[in-house]
């Protein structure tokens, strides 16, 4: 009975962590996140995700928010940042672009074909990636 009642409870514990996985991967209509990497890092309690993010033309990633820094790598197309209490700035391919831990962001692909970026994120362990900021 006991043996029945952890193995429950490891099967829920990965279950939700791989539905929370599922739910981080696409949580903005029009993009198309896939991780590249994933690994603990020097700073304890700290680690490195790394992203290709599509974005279709058109498209906006909406406001939103990372829990620690992120380094952005515009590998194609054209995309319009908006970093709160900052103008606008335009990426093309080639460019990079530093977005603060916790500063609210969107990203928009002002081109006809898709835009893409490889994000680079040094954030604390086990919280959300992503977090939608109305």
């Amino acid at each position: 009975m006991k043996t029945s009642i952890i193995g429950t409870a490891i099967l829920l514990v990965i279950g939700s962590a791989l539905a929370s996985q599922a739910a981080q991967a696409q949580p903005l209509q029009g993009t198309h996140r896939k991780e590249l990497s994933r690994h603990a890092i020097s700073i304890p309690g700290y680690e490195e995700i790394q992203l290709r993010v599509d974005i279709d033309p058109g498209k906006t990633a909406p406001n939103h928010k990372h829990p620690g820094e992120e380094i952005i790598y515009v590998i194609e197309g054209t995309i319009e940042y908006g970093l709160e209490g900052k103008p606008p700035v335009t990426l093309t391919a080639g460019d990079v672009l530093f977005v603060p831990a916790g500063v609210v962001h969107s990203a928009k692909n002002v081109g006809r074909t898709n835009a893409a970026e490889l994000g680079t994120y040094i954030v604390p362990i086990g919280k959300p990636l992503v977090e939608l900021v109305k």
